[in-house]
């Protein structure tokens, strides 16, 4: 990539502007904060046009101007690259795209200036604020949560204090929590108990408290409805969802012998441990007792289910140890962007016979991989995952598996 500042050609290869495309010729300005692109002189055939409104502003999407292949292409190249960094040679599947319908969940940004109120995403590389009143990549089920949460947003801001709103789609409505703005008054309740009855919300919440429940906010997962606590973790899409419990259920199946017993770790609210709770005897572990009391729930309303236990645990100063994980077939992890480094090194060192790790950081994901491969265990197959549409963010599904049963 080329580019011009203040005039000049720059012809540095590997040259990185937000929003310019591999192969582009630009006009860019030299600031303070660095190069700022001012134009495009010749653009990349790959170049289409943004599908947002507030593109280029709002620092949600970076990608929009990028055709789907290459865009995909380059994703997946990301986890080539972080492998790489590990010294790992595996070659990635086809990259799939989970997109689906779209996001199922959002989290605005709410703050006060004067009389104004703006509700929205923060600007790219800035504290401000960008007021947004639609989101092209949100599930249809969430096209009114711009405006709902601005007019939580104008009842519950007047004290000053900035603010978070999280909107989740479920069943039964609209499952709304509030965060940053510390107890509510009286009167600020029963504006928001009110403005949730004219939105139909399902539930609203003031960070884990409840402030109504019309409905209970249910999620299926399987044959199961779950219903989480406010706040509690969903992936981003339900088609992403779906994509990651397949690839998990087809790393399992591919195991010498179908696991009898499954430890799940970091398993939330269970989108794996009640759906393999169907053929397999599950022990679900996670530092989110609230989750998992959700998980329990859901699981004694469920016809069919094989024994399902959980416990909570802090999985990253209280892994289970290799001698812990004996007992078990096979091992399901997903833990959160900082990867389970503490917890790999004790599977580095057990018998299972298989791993599936799914990350959504490519980075410390190899960083885990390496220490598996160190102790033994090899990769059967490994798939990126997009349901971060147009964004930097990429998730994967590994399978690992233990050639002779022994640590080395």
């Amino acid at each position: 990539m080329g580019a011009r500042a203040d005039g000049k050609l720059l012809g540095h290869e590997g040259l990185h502007l937000p929003f310019v495309l591999p192969g582009e010729e630009v006009m860019a300005r030299e600031d303070a904060g660095g190069l700022r692109l001012v134009s495009i002189e010749r653009a990349s055939p790959d170049r289409i046009p943004p599908i947002c409104p507030y593109f280029g502003v709002c620092g949600g999407c970076k990608l929009q101007h990028w055709r789907l292949g290459p865009y995909l292409s380059w994703k997946r190249e990301l986890v080539v690259e972080a492998l790489a960094t590990q010294g790992i040679e595996v070659s990635p599947g086809p990259i799939i795209d989970a997109h689906g319908e779209g996001r199922r969940r959002v989290s605005f940004h709410a703050r006060r200036f004067g009389r104004e109120v703006r509700t929205g995403f923060m600007q790219a590389a800035s504290h401000d604020l960008v007021e947004i009143e639609v989101c092209p990549i949100l599930a249809p089920g969430l096209a009114d949560a711009p405006r709902i949460a601005s007019r939580l947003a104008a009842i519950l801001t007047r004290s000053g204090k900035p603010l978070d709103i999280a909107v989740s789609e479920s069943r039964s409505g609209l499952d709304v929590m509030v965060k940053g703005r510390g107890p509510w008054t009286a009167a600020e309740r029963d504006e928001a108990i009110a403005l949730a009855a004219s939105e139909d919300l399902a539930r609203l919440s003031n960070h884990h408290e409840v402030i109504v429940e019309r409905r209970p906010p249910l999620v299926a997962i399987g044959d199961c409805q779950v219903l989480p606590p406010p706040g509690a973790f969903l992936q981003a899409t339900a088609r992403g969802e779906a994509i990651l419990t397949e690839l998990v259920g087809k790393a399992l199946a591919g195991a010498r012998r179908a696991p009898r017993r499954i430890a799940d770790l970091f398993c939330g609210i269970g989108p794996f441990a009640l759906r393999f709770a169907l053929a397999a005897q599950v022990r679900a572990f996670d530092g989110d007792a609230r989750a998992l009391a959700a998980l329990l729930k859901a699981a004694r309303r469920t016809q069919g289910l094989k024994p399902l236990e959980a416990q909570a645990r802090d999985l990253f100063r209280r892994p289970l140890l290799a001698t812990e994980l004996a007992e078990f077939d096979a091992v399901i992890l997903d833990p959160p962007r900082q990867g389970a480094q503490a917890q790999t090194q004790e599977l580095a060192r057990s018998k299972v016979a298989r791993i599936v790790y799914v990350s959504c950081n490519p980075s410390t994901f190899a960083r885990d991989a390496r220490i598996l491969i160190e102790g033994g265990y090899l990769i059967d197959t490994l798939t990126p995952v997009d349901q971060f549409r147009f964004s930097a963010h990429v998730e994967l599904v590994a399978a690992f598996r233990r050639p002779d049963g022994r640590p080395r």
